[in-house]
C-alpha cells in the first residue's frame, strides 16, 4: 500500500475541514448571517482571538447567548478560538513588565466605554480582559458558595420571625394541609449505612424490590424536634417581652 505524501495528507484535511464547515454551515447560511468575513479570516490564520470577533461580528448580533453561540459553530468547524491574538502575546513577553499609570488606565478605559454602547461589544471586550476559570478556580468559587449558604442559613436561625413561620408551617403538616417534604428538606440519617458497591447494589436491589423499607425523616424524632423548638421558642419570646416592658 503507498504512502500518501505530505501534500496529499494537507489536501485531506483541508477537505475534511471543508467537509465539517459545510455540514455545520451551508454557503448560504453563511452569506446571510454575515459571517463570511469571519470565517474566511478563521480559516486564513488558523484561529481567532475576541478581538477578531470583536472587529468582524455582524452588527444584527446583539444578543450575549448569540455570540456564545457564534464562537461555538466556529470551533465546530475547526476554528479555534483564543483570548487574544498570537502577536499580542509575544509582544507582552517580548516587553519588560512596568507598572501602568492609574491616570490613564481609567482615561482609556473610559474613552473605549464612550465609543461604543453596543452590549455585545463591550461583553467581548469584558471577556478578552478576564482570565478564564480553571478546574480549582471552579472549585474554591464553589466551596465559597456553599460556605455563604451555611452562614445565611445559621444567620436566619437566630431570627425569630423566621422560627415562628417554621413552627407555623409544621402546624399545617399535623393538619394534614402540607406534607412534611415542603418543610423539611435535607435532612441527614446519621444511622445510614454507606452504599454498596454498583454490582453488589444492583444484586441486593432485584431481590428486595417486594420489602423495600420506606425512606425519609422518622417521623416520631421530627415530632419530638419541633416540641422542643416550640418550647424554646416560647422562652425567647417571653424574655424577649420582658426585656422590653422593662425598657418602658
Amino acid at each position: 500500500m503507498a504512502k500518501k505524501t505530505k501534500t496529499e495528507i494537507e489536501d485531506t484535511v483541508e477537505e475534511t475541514s471543508s467537509e465539517q464547515e459545510a455540514a455545520i454551515l451551508s454557503e448560504e447560511d453563511l452569506e446571510n448571517s454575515g459571517l463570511r468575513e469571519l470565517v474566511d479570516k478563521g480559516r486564513e490564520q488558523g484561529f481567532l482571538s475576541y478581538g477578531d470577533i470583536n472587529a468582524l461580528l455582524p452588527e444584527d448580533i446583539s444578543d450575549p447567548d448569540q455570540v456564545e453561540e457564534t464562537i461555538q459553530m466556529l470551533v465546530d468547524i475547526g476554528i479555534e478560538v483564543h483570548e487574544r491574538s498570537m502577536g499580542e502575546v509575544e509582544d507582552e513577553n517580548a516587553a519588560p513588565e512596568t507598572v501602568p499609570d492609574t491616570r490613564t488606565t481609567l482615561t482609556t478605559v473610559e474613552s473605549e466605554i464612550g465609543r461604543t454602547t453596543d452590549p455585545v461589544r463591550l461583553y467581548m471586550r469584558e471577556m478578552g480582559t478576564v482570565d478564564l476559570l480553571t478546574r480549582e478556580g471552579e472549585i474554591a468559587i464553589a466551596k465559597r458558595i456553599e460556605e455563604g449558604y451555611r452562614e445565611l442559613l445559621s444567620a436566619c436561625c437566630f431570627y425569630p420571625g423566621i422560627v415562628d413561620k417554621i413552627l407555623d408551617d409544621y402546624q399545617e403538616v399535623v393538619n394534614e394541609n402540607k406534607r412534611l417534604s415542603e418543610v423539611l428538606v435535607g435532612f441527614m440519617d446519621i444511622n445510614h449505612e454507606i452504599p454498596p458497591p454498583a454490582i453488589v447494589q444492583q444484586a441486593q436491589k432485584k431481590s428486595s424490590d417486594d420489602d423495600e423499607e420506606p425512606s425519609g425523616p422518622d417521623l416520631k424524632e421530627v415530632a419530638k424536634r419541633f416540641r422542643a423548638l416550640k418550647r424554646q421558642f416560647n422562652k425567647t419570646e417571653k424574655v424577649s417581652a420582658q426585656c422590653r416592658t422593662s425598657k418602658k
